[in-house]
């Protein structure tokens, strides 16, 4: 029987709290959640952007909460419904206990940043040190300044490796998380436009991501994408840190982990790779190009870790795409069966331009055609409408027949478009999923992307919800 995340004492005396009521004897999951509380979890009355945690502490309580965390402003009217760690602010108290937790820590820890791929780079990540021992890593995209906390509560205190994701959408977010996470190898995954925003140049985000190199622990690794204009801007950041070595990752000569040769097929890609002068073929069980990039960069932070690269490789071919980032499906459409593949989780100009050159590369059956269905890409700033247009050269290059346009910036893109190639726009993702649902047939390879914010993912349970699922033989 494992141990329990926390013992009560030991969490409260994390927090730095006041305790009312009785102190469980342990604590068995961190929560803040009510929708997916367990009993004997602890609930951190944290205060987002929509609602305040404290309007469900009495439910969390009633649902088998262990311990309830409150401020001191609402602590007295949760007197005697149950235990309580009573602290000046919920959210600080979170960041304490994690940086308690970290302190406890003898794992390899890794910190994943990077304009695009952190959470694909992540879950590479927990594969395969999960085949070499136990490891953690956070459910979902909990990047964010409550996500990474979160994440260090919930890890166990006897991990042998733990994966953190580290995110940001302005400046001054990623160095206070790396300072909680302490990692032994960072990696930035690639410096892309996102975010622009609220930076005025890539290098202001490289700088900004550069905040993981400068929290390494002394003597760390940093792992830099060797392929990108901001390579020699981030190894000079990570050199003049704590590190004690960079790995340079792609295809460039100069690459410590570098890629010799790959074979992409819509579903799988088979890789021929150099890591530390050490030849390494593999077969990377998701598809793209970026996928096998940011492979690269999980090899190279397996031989920092000194983990086996051998085993790794091989847990590679079990990688698979999550829900919203490229995981496809066939469904009995009208006159047949049809793919579709969701990349509804977020979308930005390079996981934009990724997706399209995958839709391209799957085969089409009869009349079938490579529908693409966009939404706008936001937090671009200025150049925001031409960076949807410039999508128009991927379009044509990757083969695809029709695209399905929502939002004022893909107009920029969808307007640019040969007539032929316009399937229909709507100003929401709303208004365009009957439209989508109308048009698909049997034989098509329906891809839907855009930005969390456009709504795009209920346009993919529309069609799942239409269109009976085809069950494997």
């Amino acid at each position: 029987m494992s141990a329990p995340l926390w013992s009560g004492d030991q969490l409260i005396a994390a927090l730095g709290a006041r305790a009312e009521g009785a102190v469980p004897a342990a604590v068995t999951g961190i929560s803040i959640d009510t929708r997916t509380l367990e009993p004997g979890d602890a609930f951190f009355a944290i205060t987002g952007e929509a609602r305040n945690g404290h309007d469900f502490v009495a439910a969390a309580l009633e649902k088998g909460a262990a311990l309830a965390v409150v401020d001191e402003a609402h602590a007295a009217q949760f007197a005697g419904k149950g235990a309580l760690a009573i602290v000046p602010d919920v959210l600080k108290a979170m960041e304490r206990a994690g940086s308690a937790r970290r302190a406890e820590l003898k794992a390899g820890i890794v910190a994943v940043t990077g304009s695009v791929g952190k959470t694909g780079t992540k879950d590479a990540l927990r594969l395969v040190l999960s085949r070499q021992g136990k490891t953690h890593a956070p459910v979902a995209s909990y990047n964010n300044h409550w996500g990474v906390p979160l994440t260090l509560c919930r890890t166990p205190a006897d991990v042998d490796y733990a994966v953190y994701e580290i995110g940001m959408n302005h400046p001054g977010e990623i160095l206070p998380l790396a300072k909680l996470v302490r990692p032994q190898v960072s990696i930035i995954t690639t410096i892309q436009p996102v975010h622009l925003a609220a930076f005025e140049s890539l290098e202001g985000i490289a700088e900004e991501k550069a905040g993981v190199f400068w929290e390494l622990e002394p003597g760390g690794t940093a792992i830099v994408n060797a392929d990108i204009p901001q390579a020699e801007l981030l190894e000079r950041i990570a050199k003049a840190g704590p590190a004690g070595q960079v790995i340079r990752f792609g295809e460039s000569a100069d690459a410590d982990v570098r890629l010799i040769s790959c074979a992409l097929k819509s579903d799988v890609s088979t890789v021929e790779a150099l890591v530390m002068g050490q030849p390494v073929t593999y077969r990377l069980g998701s598809p793209g190009k970026h996928i096998v990039l940011n492979s690269l960069a999980v090899l190279a932070a397996v031989k920092a870790l000194g983990a086996d690269l051998a085993l790794a490789a091989l847990a590679l071919g079990d990688l698979r795409p999550p829900a919203g980032r490229g995981a496809q499906q066939k469904l009995e459409g009208p006159g047949g069966p049809f793919t579709l593949i969701d990349e509804s989780y977020n979308g930005n100009p390079a996981s934009m331009r990724a997706a399209i050159e995958n839709l391209g590369r799957i085969p089409i059956a009869g009349r079938g055609r490579r529908i693409a269905v966009l939404g706008d890409m936001l937090e671009l700033g200025p150049s925001g409408g031409a960076l949807h247009k410039g999508l128009g050269e991927a379009i044509l290059t990757n083969h695809v027949d029709a695209v399905f346009a929502c939002g004022p910036l893909m107009r920029e893109l969808y307007d640019s478009l040969p007539s032929t190639l316009r399937g229909a726009y709507a100003a929401q993702a709303s208004g365009l999923e009957p439209l989508v649902l109308d048009a698909i047939r049997g034989g098509d390879v329906v891809m839907v992307k855009g930005s969390l914010g456009t709504r795009m993912g209920p346009i993919v349970k529309a069609v799942v919800a239409r269109f009976p699922a085809l069950t494997a033989e």
